[in-house]
C-alpha cells in the first residue's frame, strides 16, 4: 500500500472512531426546583437522592446525567417541549402527559406547617376555610387539594401562590411575617431546610394530607428517547430496590420511606 493510501485509510479510521465516540457520548438532562433531599444544590457532593439514583442507574448504560435547577413551572414547560429530558420528583397529577415508569421512586408526604403558637389542625378541606394557605405554583397536592387551591387562588385570604426557584423560602418568610397562616410542604424537604438553617424546632406540624403521593422521574412526551430512558430507569430502580442500594441511599440522607 502506498504512503498516500495508508494516510487516507488512517484518516478514515480516525473519523470513524470520532463518530463512534460521539455516538457513545449520550447525556440525559434532568431538572427541578431545589427540593432537598430529593434534589439539592447542583454541583454539591450531595446533590440529592433522586439525582444520585439517576446518575448511578444511567451510568450503567454509559449515559451521563446532567442536573439543572429551575422553577417548577419552567421545568414542566421545558420537559413538555423536549428542551429537557425529565422532571425530578414529579407526580402524575403534575403532568399526566409525561412518561412515567411503573414504580414510583418514593412516596411524598405533604404536611401543613404553622408557627409554634398556632393551635389550628388540618382535619380536612373544610378546616382550611379560615386559613391563609401558602402553596407553590404548579405543584400538585392531590386532586382534592388541587381543586380547593384552584377554586380560591384569586382570594389571598385563602390561597397565596409562591413562584420562582425560591418559592418555599418565600412561603417561609410569609409565615414568619404572619402574611399566611399555614403552608403545605413535603415533610423531608421542610425538615431538611429548617435543619440547614438551624431552625429545626421553629414550626409546628399541624396535620398531613392523605394518602401519601407517589413521585417519579418523569420523562418528556416530546422526545423519542423518553420511552427507552423510562425503561432503563425503571429496570435500575427495581434492581436497586432488590439489592438494597435504594434503601442505603435513603439512609445516607437520613430518610426512611413512609
Amino acid at each position: 500500500m502506498s504512503l498516500h493510501r495508508l494516510l487516507v485509510v488512517r484518516g478514515l479510521l480516525l473519523v470513524l472512531l470520532g463518530y463512534t465516540g460521539l455516538a457513545r457520548a449520550e447525556t440525559v438532562v434532568i431538572a427541578a426546583d431545589v427540593w432537598c433531599p430529593i434534589n439539592c444544590k447542583p454541583g454539591s457532593e450531595r446533590p440529592g437522592i433522586l439525582v444520585e439514583l439517576a446518575r448511578e442507574i444511567f451510568a450503567e448504560s454509559g449515559i451521563e446525567v446532567k442536573y439543572q435547577t429551575l422553577n417548577w413551572a419552567r421545568v414542566l414547560h421545558k420537559v413538555r417541549r423536549g428542551q429537557l429530558h425529565a422532571a425530578i420528583g414529579a407526580e402524575v397529577q403534575d403532568a399526566p402527559d409525561f412518561i412515567f415508569g411503573k414504580t414510583p421512586v418514593l412516596l411524598s408526604r405533604n404536611c401543613f406547617y404553622t408557627p409554634q403558637d398556632s393551635t389550628w389542625v388540618f382535619t380536612g378541606i373544610a378546616s382550611l376555610a379560615q386559613q391563609r394557605l401558602g402553596v407553590i405554583n404548579d405543584y400538585s397536592y392531590g386532586d382534592e387539594l388541587n381543586t380547593y387551591i384552584n377554586a380560591h387562588r384569586d382570594d389571598s385570604e385563602r390561597i397565596q401562590v409562591a413562584a420562582g426557584d425560591k418559592a418555599l423560602a418565600l412561603n417561609l418568610g410569609k409565615l414568619r411575617m404572619k402574611r399566611i397562616d399555614t403552608l403545605l410542604e413535603n415533610t423531608w424537604v421542610m425538615q431538611s431546610l429548617l435543619a440547614s438553617q438551624g431552625r429545626g424546632d421553629e414550626l409546628r406540624e399541624a396535620g398531613c394530607r392523605e394518602p401519601d403521593l407517589p413521585i417519579y422521574l418523569a420523562f418528556s412526551p416530546a422526545l423519542d428517547s423518553s420511552s427507552r430512558y423510562a425503561v432503563l430507569f425503571e429496570e435500575g430502580l427495581q434492581r436497586y430496590r432488590a439489592n438494597g442500594r435504594l434503601q442505603q441511599l435513603l439512609q445516607s440522607y437520613g430518610v426512611q420511606r413512609p
